[in-house]
Order: structure tokens, then sequence, then C-alpha cells
């Protein structure tokens, strides 16, 4: 067994169990998928601690216990269609492609979704398309979406994303930036869509979902 199969079991043994991560799909998932794959060379000893991990300056790897319990809230199934924004170099890409039909992987950098499609090649995760453009226009052209993961925390809610849901489409993202952030679930039913607080989750922020900077006098 490998130095990395022994923290990936770790991972999962000591970081999503206890924390109520209960999913037998979600779990196999991060145990099979090599998270050191999707981090620079010099952070692939570090892949699978309990924290966030950059890919680049502008970018970062949820840490694992947030992204698994946001995926498993998600509640996906194996005819659903994912969209999954700010994918990065696609470690989540990855891990929803072992419980969806297709996942739409999307980036806003052409290096970084140019990694991500290699990498998740590399893998054989043939049911991921990586494509790039801006964070808050979703993917028109693969809507309307079953479910939409956001890898970074928002200060305003993602409605241009929102609105890419098919109906009983789920969508969720961590609201708020720092340690007021909130793991939520929105979703639509019968066209209209409600939210609810899933757990506390502290994410990197996403600047295009900022709050407009307030005038001051």
């Amino acid at each position: 067994m490998s130095d990395y199969t022994t923290a990936r079991r770790m991972m999962v043994d000591c970081q999503l169990r206890p924390s109520d991560v209960t999913d037998r799909e979600v779990l196999d998932a991060m145990l099979e998928i090599p998270r050191e794959r999707f981090v620079p060379a010099a952070l692939a000893s570090v892949a699978y601690l309990d924290r966030d991990l950059p890919v680049d300056p502008k970018r970062a790897l949820l840490k694992p216990m947030v992204m698994a319990r946001m995926i498993q809230a998600a509640d996906i199934r194996t005819r659903d269609r994912v969209l999954d924004v700010a994918c990065g170099t696609g470690y989540s890409s990855a891990i929803l492609a072992r419980l969806a039909a297709a996942v739409t992987a999307l980036d806003d950098d052409a290096e970084r979704s140019h990694r991500c499609g290699d990498t998740l090649a590399q893998l054989g995760a043939g049911k991921v398309t990586a494509v790039c453009g801006p964070l808050d226009a979703g993917w028109p052209a693969g809507a309307p979406y079953d479910v939409i993961l956001v890898n970074g925390a928002c200060e305003t809610e993602p409605r241009g994303l929102i609105g890419q849901l098919g109906e009983g489409g789920r969508l969720v993202a961590v609201m708020g930036t720092g340690p007021d952030g909130k793991a939520t679930l929105f979703r639509k039913d019968r066209g209209e869509v409600g939210s609810r607080t899933l757990f506390d989750a502290a994410a990197p922020a996403l600047p295009v979902f900022a709050k407009a900077p307030a005038f001051v006098f």
C-alpha cells in the first residue's frame, strides 16, 4: 500500500466519517481519487491534510471535509448532469464524475482549465468536459443542470448560476467569507428557489461573487 493510499484512507476515516459524511458512494470516490495529482508537486505530501490547498495564486482545493459534505448534501444521482464551478485543476470534478452522468468543469483561467482537462483525461474521467469562461455566467450551453457545485465562498447569491438549475435542481456553495461562512443548499422546486444552511464552513473567497464596495461620502 502506497503512502498516498494510506493518507487517503486516513482522510476518510479521520476527517470525513467523524464529520457526518456517511454516503457510501461519496466515501468511495474520495478513497479512490488521487488528490495529490491535483496540487503542485511541492504540496503533494500534504494533499490529504484537513485544510484548503492552493493550486495557484488564485485558486485552491476546498478542504476534504467541506467538499465531501457539500457533495453529499447535493444528493447526486447517477442520471444527474452537474456543473462544477471554479473547478481549479479538477479534483472536485473527478469526485463528481464518480457519482453523476456528466460533469461540466468550469474555470475562468485557460491554463488552469487546460491542466484540469489533461489531468482528468490521464485518470480516465471521461464523463467530464473542461470549459473556460466567467464563473458567474456559468455554462449556459449545458443548462439546465441537476446539480451545481461552487468551489469557494460567495458574498452574494450566485443568481446567474441558480438560473441554470433545472426543476428539482440543487446548488451548493459557501455563503459568506471567513469564520462567518455557511455551506448553503439552494433548491429549485416548481419554479421557486429556496435555501437552507447546512453547516459552518470557511472557504477561499471567489472575487466574482463579492459584494460591490459600498459608496462612502
